[in-house]
């Protein structure tokens, strides 16, 4: 069974942003000799995510107020109380890095999301429902991320 894949490369805006994939994910099927299969698509950090939905502005907001209230930046509210994040006490924390983001809030939407979605492709074309798109989500800072695709199938 032939597969293929690529590093799809995302250059992100600060703050939950969403980016529809769709178009790169068809043109690198179009790419290949590949018409009846699926396709694997991963994303290579944690604190971004995949969701398969509508590519809606409109829908993009409520998404990103959704999100923001689930976890919100800063601190956790838990029975009328404000909490710290553990993973944002950097001080505390081994080996990290001099420009490491208090940025857990993005850690718990990301696994709220998810990391991957498989798609099965039909006659080259994706095989996605009327108004459905693959959305990466950006849950933190700006920054060049990257998406791996995987396309197998004859």
């Amino acid at each position: 069974m032939p597969i293929a894949h690529t590093i799809l490369e995302v250059v992100t805006e600060p703050g939950i942003q969403l980016y529809n994939l769709t178009p790169q994910i068809q043109a690198f099927i179009d790419s290949t000799a590949i018409a009846q299969g699926q396709v694997l698509v991963f994303s290579r950090h944690t604190t971004t995510a995949l969701a398969i939905n509508e590519d809606e502005p409109r829908l993009a907001k409520d998404i990103q107020i959704y999100l923001q209230k689930l976890a919100p930046a800063g601190e956790l509210e838990i029975d009328e109380q404000r909490h710290r994040y553990w993973h944002n006490d950097l001080h505390l924390r081994p080996n990290i890095p001099p420009d490491e983001p208090e940025n857990a809030h993005a850690h718990l939407m990301a696994i709220t999301l998810s990391t991957s979605e498989v798609i099965p492709i039909i006659d080259g074309r994706l095989a996605l429902g009327t108004d459905q798109s693959v959305l990466l989500f950006e849950l933190d800072r700006p920054r060049k991320r990257t998406v791996l695709l995987q396309v197998s199938g004859e």
